[in-house]
């Protein structure tokens, strides 16, 4: 499973990094990076709670 960040969508909301910090983060310019994009089953529920949570849909699973 694959989590894939739609850039020019994301506004930094920071929500996702709430949700999984151990997949992603914010940089010190509020942009996200994406820590892991490959995900294992162990972290599937918080790579999908990430996307959910996500209020612009900038993020989603492939």
């Amino acid at each position: 499973m694959k989590i894939v960040l739609d850039r020019p969508r994301c506004e930094g909301h920071g929500l996702c990094e709430e949700a999984a910090p151990q997949l992603m983060h914010l940089d010190d310019d509020g942009e996200l990076v994406l820590d892991r994009e490959e995900v294992d089953e162990a972290d599937a529920a918080l790579a999908n709670a990430a996307v959910r949570v996500c209020p612009v849909a900038a993020l989603r699973i492939a």
